[in-house]
């Protein structure tokens, strides 16, 4: 409002120089005076003289009060332009001082933009950094809880693998290239039938009891006798005896996709069959019990 005020002062000495020409007593005036008016209107419009040099446009509209009034008064052209060289001076450096100013504020607010980005990239950075961490801190957990599991699995795995063995032992099992192998021998069934004795029983109720706490494994059950007899009578048998060991087996819970049962008769012998005692050896039913998952290998 200040600027304004003395804005108005100089325009109201040019009005006055007016009227004085409308009465017909025209002031003293030059060339250079009129010049001198003009800048100071192209000053007194510009933005950046208002607000980055009010000083210097305050005395540069002084200035020019002086030499409007000694136009006014009609002195000397020397002095008036004397006058208005002295205004014309002082409004330039006004419009210089606020050229300077302008830019250097254009310069601070730069910086300060510079400083705001070089804020938002490294709060960036930062974030990054922060997400990158928890990534990572996340990555370890689940390794961990992965591992924890793995250990875990691994000691129950060991566990259950302990009980197998424990088991297996129990029924004499014997590891061959086909897997685990259970023998029932003949007295574990009735003289020359396919029924389990008592004790034949106990064994399945055991084998049972394996297959429930490894239902990952599955069985193969194959019967067997001496040459006594037909080929077909002894194959008749051998077959019977393997499918009564796999109906005790289902009877005790078993699922049927889970057993597998083949006859051979006197094929595979383990012994010659040149004595009582030998021939009873032949006389078995053996069980073939599998690798987690893995399919039982067919005899060679």
């Amino acid at each position: 409002m200040k600027m304004m005020k003395h804005a108005k002062k100089p325009m109201a000495l040019l009005v006055i120089a007016v009227l004085v020409a409308a009465c017909g007593s025209a002031p003293t005036t030059t060339s250079l005076l009129d010049q001198t008016r003009g800048d100071y209107m192209a000053a007194q419009n510009n933005p950046m003289v208002a607000t980055y040099a009010p000083a210097e446009f305050k005395q540069a509209s002084e200035a020019l009060e002086q030499a409007n009034a000694a136009a006014g008064r009609k002195e000397d052209a020397a002095k008036v332009d004397k006058l208005a060289y002295l205004a014309k001076q002082k409004i330039a450096t006004a419009q210089e001082v606020a050229k300077q100013k302008a830019a250097e504020a254009n310069v601070a607010g730069a910086g300060v933009q510079r400083d705001q980005l070089r804020l938002q990239a490294r709060t960036q950075e930062a974030d990054q950094a922060k997400a990158q961490a928890q990534a990572a801190q996340a990555q370890a957990q689940a390794a961990q809880a992965q591992a924890q599991n793995a250990e875990a699995g691994t000691r129950e795995a060991q566990a259950r693998a302990a009980a197998l063995e424990a088991q297996l032992a129990d029924l004499s099992a014997k590891k061959t290239e086909r897997g685990m192998v259970i023998t029932l021998g003949d007295v574990l069934f009735g003289t020359d039938k396919a029924n389990l004795t008592a004790d034949g029983l106990g064994t399945a109720r055991k084998l049972a009891e394996v297959l429930t706490k490894n239902p990952q494994r599955t069985v193969l059950i194959e019967g067997f006798t001496d040459s006594t007899g037909s080929a077909a009578h002894n194959l008749e048998l051998s077959q019977r005896r393997a499918e009564s060991v796999r109906n005790a087996l289902l009877e005790m819970g078993i699922a049927r996709e889970r057993i597998a049962t083949r006859g051979y008769g006197v094929a595979y012998p383990v012994a010659p069959n040149d004595s009582a005692a030998n021939r009873q050896l032949n006389r078995r039913v053996e069980i073939v019990l599998s690798e987690d998952n893995a399919a039982i290998p067919a005899r060679r």
